[in-house]
């Protein structure tokens, strides 16, 4: 590796940056709606960069180029299922959420359905936010734990503590200005961070551009025989069996893609806390509609680049998820190592802080106030900032827990979110189109859906762009049956 002392100078500088701006930029929290929403104030650009931030992870960074490297730009079908799904929520579920001062989604449900229903979607988020961003953090963890084990900082340290240490050292960073500044902080941070790591990307492809034969559209041209840019894939072999379980196919993408998006965007705490900052229903629909449009964009030049990777490497038999970090270390020129590592820290620290923050406001809009009224707003501060520490020390356990096996338990807890969302997602469409079913009839669809899921996830071959779809039809239909029932019965 040759991680410079030019490189390292250039990541010390972003890590402190980052803390000095984000605690500069909190300003005074003076309530929990302050803290957790922004006192509803942010700007609609801004919650739109935001949220694109959050949901670009460090796996994102490294896995989709690895992607196309592997196959082509199938993956980009999704894109457009995104940029459908988030307009439905725009127009479907985001007016529910402005009717009142509703402080998570889920209290949503316990207005429709009741406190009961409320506090088993709000558990739920939790523990799958748990388990997922904790993965996020190890994955992140890696490269710094690389660059520290070829320093004499690490050089009498077991590997294991090296990565424990990394792992703390970035959740340290992206506390610090969550914890003073909470939502407001944790926003304008990730509308910088979304500007590194673009413009990490961006320098990727001009350097492994400016290192093909040809050049750049030498580096195309050759992808394109390939087959690497090929987008739509309108082939249905296999009969009905192929069709459910091959993931890329244009149906399965454009509808799989609109179920995930209205479940991970109209559904999860995580985004729903940022629509809700916007402070009203035209600015939120603003910014969900162009979060579209800028991840058809941003996925499009991840896998541009993995495409000009395969023609570097001239295909040569590399982990998808290596290709990427490989050429970070071996090829980038000195300082621009230290860029992209730090734009790779960016996509993380973006993820992680923003999880911090609506792992807090649910615990406390959905499980403290409602059963505390006697807390004053200096009270709940101090609460809401107890939690918040709380939530990031749960977070670093979680990734220590899965560096124990990190390649088995990676996937899995990257697909936990399939086994919830259609659940999630059909219960709340429960409550947003039809009128008749209550909590005796919500609870259980709910289960039966999440159960449908765990079976179809362990038992079939069904391709996983399929779940949140298959989940959420269960979970309305079992609804609607169960209020059919009650009312035949009355």
């Amino acid at each position: 590796m040759h991680f410079t002392w030019l490189d390292t100078s250039i990541l010390i500088a972003y890590l402190a940056g980052i803390t000095w701006f984000g605690i500069k930029i909190a300003g005074k929290q003076g309530s929990t709606k302050d803290y957790f929403l922004g006192g509803r104030k942010i700007p609609w650009w801004a919650v739109c960069f935001a949220i694109v931030a959050t949901e670009t992870s460090t796996l994102t960074f490294i896995s989709i180029p690895g992607l196309a490297y592997l196959t082509n730009m199938n993956f980009l079908q999704l894109t457009l299922g995104y940029f459908l799904g988030r307009a439905a929520v725009a127009w479907i579920i985001l007016p529910s959420y402005f009717r009142g001062e509703l402080g998570t989604a889920y209290t949503f449900l316990a207005n429709r359905f009741g406190t009961p229903m409320k506090n088993l979607a709000s558990g739920v988020f939790m523990l799958t936010r748990l388990a997922a961003d904790g993965v996020r953090l190890f994955a992140t963890a890696i490269p710094l734990a690389l660059i520290l084990q070829n320093t004499f900082i690490a050089e009498n340290l077991q590997a294991h503590w090296i990565y424990v240490g990394s792992i703390f050292l970035i959740a340290v960073v992206s506390l610090s200005y969550t914890y003073v500044g909470g939502l407001r902080a944790v926003v304008w941070m990730d509308v910088v961070q979304l500007f590194i790591y673009f413009t990490g990307v961006i320098a990727a492809i001009i350097i492994v551009g400016g290192q093909l034969g040809g050049g750049l559209s030498g580096g195309i041209a050759t992808a394109a025989e390939a087959g690497k840019f090929e987008i739509f894939n309108f082939t249905f072999e296999g009969g009905l069996r192929g069709f459910f379980s091959t993931p890329y196919t244009f149906i399965a993408s454009v509808l799989g893609g609109a179920f995930l998006s209205m479940a991970s965007h109209g559904i999860d705490q995580l985004i729903v806390q940022r629509l809700l900052a916007a402070g009203s229903l035209k600015a939120s629909r603003k910014a969900l509609v162009l979060t579209g449009g800028i991840i058809i964009l941003q996925f499009g030049l991840f896998l541009f680049l993995g495409a000009l990777l395969y023609v570097f490497y001239s295909g040569a038999d590399i982990l998808p998820d290596e290709v990427f970090p490989r050429f970070i270390i071996e090829e980038m020129p000195v300082g621009l190592t230290g860029l992209i590592i730090a734009a790779l820290f960016a996509a993380a620290m973006s993820t992680l802080s923003s999880s911090i923050t609506a792992l807090g406001s649910a615990t406390m809009y959905d499980y403290v106030i409602p059963y505390y009224k006697g807390l004053t707003s200096d009270n709940e501060m101090a609460v809401s900032r107890l939690i918040t520490l709380v939530w990031c020390l749960l977070l670093v356990g979680s990734a220590v827990f899965f560096m124990q096996s990190p390649q088995t338990v990676v996937e899995l807890a990257l697909s936990i979110a399939s086994f919830t969302y259609g659940g999630l997602l059909g219960t709340f469409f429960l409550g947003v189109l039809f009128k008749a079913p209550v909590l005796r009839d919500a609870v259980p669809a709910f289960i039966a859906g999440i159960l449908v899921m765990v079976y179809i996830i362990l038992f079939t071959s069904v391709a996983w762009t399929w779940y949140t779809l298959i989940g959420a039809a269960v979970t309305l239909a079992t609804g609607q049956l169960l209020s059919l029932r009650q009312r035949f019965k009355g």
